[in-house]
């Protein structure tokens, strides 16, 4: 297996070598070829389902609810929702020219970049590998994908689905250690697609500044989420519990931390207690629809966050099975290390708040976020929120939910990214979106061209 990935990597550039000749012949820009490829994707994830399912579960401890929900359906619906209506955003979109154009015509026209490169995280080692994927084949384009190691078994699936049924000089796995990554983005690359953490999109970005390569990073942050007394509790306890245990916390859109109103936190947190309890049993360890946390080395940077006072819940851990179990922390202070990074497990800190401004300006204050939750009925406390912080998305008195609407584009801003994707945002991040004018050669006045004596009355009366 070693020789067989150090050949790939010695054969990178060879690779894309093959890929740029193929796309210069053009199939790549036919609807019916792109239409085609999509429905061959699809056809191959329903055909190894329970395969995907199987190497999700051995990589992360999966369960088949959750591996189905996060992995599975949500691609096959993009693929659907994207065949459906690729027509659609292939067509030129034709806008209006200045009189002295006329006469003329005037229109953007998408296109492929060309050859792209997408490097996938662990966390949802299959769909964040897929759903950029097929944004780059509805858009026209060759793509190279570069899936995480440290999920091996879902790595070698999806090289296996993708090498095994496709033209390698159109779509190709390349698996490896973060060294073929790194060689990859040694090339020349028309667009870069990355997910992952702020520290390495950092250097994704400073590799791509050498031949100038767009890039679109999808990135994490410590999203807040903010619970105002006028909710329903038990409902959103569900909820919240939810979308933070979801994969063991490890979501790039998981609640980080909770901004609660004194006046309920008490209530909030004994819901929270009694919602774990109902979704994972008395002990979480044995439930089936609990996962565990990737690596040995995620675990320790975990548990060196577990502060020996302060749970309120949970706080158990299993070193030999990389088990944390679903922890809330209260009374935790703003400058404690738990609150420095993403947590990106299943901790939970919680800081109260007494009025709206207060947690608006301790959002505002820190990196902006990809997502900000808000549970609330208030429907002034929803604009202030909306109007006064910035990130990259909302979700108002739910969590995680606004990943599943494939009409929204998802994306960060600042820390948190750069770039959107799902439905047509996925198609227009793979798109050059070229401006055409197209003109006639009757009705030429000659106004424009020299010797301009005597005209510059004319050019101001007709054009102003």
């Amino acid at each position: 297996m070693e020789i067989y990935l150090m050949l790939q990597t010695e054969n990178i550039p060879t690779i894309l070598k093959e890929q740029y000749k193929y796309f210069l012949l053009g199939k790549t820009q036919n609807l019916e070829f792109r239409q085609q490829q999509l429905k061959q994707l699809k056809q191959l994830i329903i055909n190894h389902e329970n395969e995907i399912v199987e190497a999700l579960n051995q990589d992360l401890g999966k369960c088949h609810f959750e591996s189905y929900l996060t992995e599975i359906r949500i691609i096959k619906k993009e693929i659907d929702h994207t065949i459906k209506t690729l027509r659609k955003w292939m067509k030129p979109r034709y806008v209006s020219t200045p009189i002295e154009q006329f006469p003329a015509t005037a229109f953007i026209q998408p296109q492929p970049k060309g050859v792209v490169l997408i490097i996938s995280p662990w966390n949802y080692p299959f769909s964040l590998a897929i759903m950029p994927l097929i944004g780059a084949i509805a858009a026209g384009n060759c793509a190279i994908i570069k899936p995480s190691e440290l999920t091996p078994n879902t790595s070698n699936l999806i090289a296996k689905l993708i090498n095994n049924h496709f033209d390698h000089n159109y779509l190709k796995v390349i698996e490896g250690s973060k060294e073929t990554s790194q060689q990859l983005l040694k090339e020349r690359f028309d667009h870069i697609f990355f997910t992952g953490s702020p520290s390495i999109g950092k250097i994704v970005m400073e590799a791509a500044a050498k031949y100038l390569t767009p890039v679109t990073l999808e990135l994490g942050g410590k999203s807040p989420c903010i619970v105002d007394k006028n909710i329903n509790i038990k409902e959103t306890a569900k909820r919240l519990v939810w979308g933070k245990f979801l994969n063991a916390g490890q979501s790039c859109v998981a609640p980080d931390y909770l901004l609660v109103n004194h006046q309920i936190k008490c209530q909030l947190l004994e819901a929270i207690k009694q919602a774990i309890k109902e979704f994972y049993g008395d002990d979480p360890s044995q439930s089936p629809d609990y996962g565990r946390i990737i690596n040995e080395h995620h675990f320790n940077r975990l548990c060196t966050l577990l502060p020996l006072e302060n749970i309120m819940i949970g706080g158990k851990v299993i070193p030999e099975e990389k088990y944390i179990s679903p922890t809330v922390i209260d009374n935790i202070f703003p400058d404690s290390p738990i609150m420095q990074d993403e947590i990106f497990g299943p901790i939970l800190p919680v800081l109260g708040y007494g009025e709206i401004e207060e947690a608006i300006a301790f959002i505002n204050e820190r990196p902006k976020p990809l997502a900000i939750y808000l549970f609330s009925n208030d429907k002034k406390q929803q604009q202030m929120i909306l109007e006064n912080t910035l990130s990259g998305g909302v979700c108002i008195n739910d969590t995680i939910m606004q990943y599943g609407v494939l009409t929204l584009p998802f994306g960060g801003i600042g820390k948190s990214g750069m770039g959107s994707y799902h439905g047509k945002a996925s198609f227009d991040i793979f798109s050059h979106y070229k401006s055409v004018l197209k003109r006639s050669f009757w009705l030429e006045t000659n106004l424009r061209f020299p010797p301009y004596q005597g005209k510059l009355k004319w050019l101001k009366r007709l054009l102003g």
